[in-house]
């Protein structure tokens, strides 16, 4: 993996550690961290030791937002030349599950790599925003398709439109988030549902994924069918076999990802 300025990485027990480290920023995102996060996030996702993805944040905050210092004078022009948004789009093509750990701010482009991951942890002092539209702009990276996705038209215009922050009971309430703990315990929370998913078999994991998220975008007649392929596809794996077999010799099964 390339050297890494902004963010920590190491692995432990089949999941990939990716921690944002800029905490007296608090974890604001450049385009190289991003570029760090997306390309460890690659690493892992290809490494088969790793089976989840757990992405956290160094300091008291997730991520406040984009490095406004770094946008600030730029151009449109400029913009569509470098493909400002081309890292984030790698993302959204990692296969295997994402949880994030999140707590104190999660805001602007902190909020949609929140909305990045699969599965959310989020800490009781969590506060969620999108606060673009103070600065005269809006969310690129995803923020009003995934937010409108999970939570609909309605409230995803008031919260963006707004600038509202919204607290951990409310993301759960609305599905934004899995679960709320203490802040001292969101990292613990996240490594233990890590574990558990951690324990599946790899590819039964990594196909699940898949075709939940073509739930969102697909009619349910085409989203049944793309599930369909999907389960008959796993009856060519050898972790099939073995799980049917170690549940009917009444074991624990040895899932090796093949």
């Amino acid at each position: 993996m390339e050297s890494l300025s902004f963010i920590e990485t190491s692995m432990e027990d089949k999941i990939g550690f990716i921690t944002l480290n800029r905490p007296k920023q608090y974890n604001a995102l450049n385009r190289q961290m991003i570029h760090e996060i997306v390309t460890a996030a690659e690493a892992f996702d290809r490494d088969p030791n790793v089976r989840v993805i757990l992405l956290s944040g160094n300091g008291q905050a997730f991520s406040a937002g984009a490095d406004i210092d770094e946008m600030a004078e730029e151009g449109a022009v400029q913009m569509e030349l470098r493909n400002q948004f081309a890292d984030w789009d790698r993302l959204s093509l990692i296969k295997k599950p994402i949880i994030g750990a999140v707590k104190g701010y999660v805001l602007g482009g902190g909020f949609e790599l929140a909305l990045s991951c699969d599965l959310l942890i989020a800490g009781s002092d969590t506060r969620f925003s999108f606060p673009e539209v103070t600065l005269g702009v809006m969310p690129g990276a995803g923020g009003t398709q995934r937010l409108t996705k999970l939570v609909g038209k309605t409230k995803a215009l008031e919260w963006i439109l707004t600038a509202e922050r919204i607290d951990a009971e409310t993301a759960l309430q609305y599905g934004i988030i899995n679960r709320i703990t203490e802040p001292e315990n969101v990292l613990m929370e996240a490594r233990e549902m890590a574990e558990k998913i951690a324990a599946q078999a790899p590819l039964a994991v990594r196909l699940i994924k898949e075709s939940v998220h073509k739930a969102v975008d697909y009619s349910l007649y085409e989203g049944m069918q793309y599930e369909r392929k999907n389960f008959y596809m796993l009856f060519a794996s050898e972790d099939q076999k073995e799980g049917m077999q170690a549940f009917a010799e009444k074991r624990k099964p040895n899932f090796r990802g093949r």
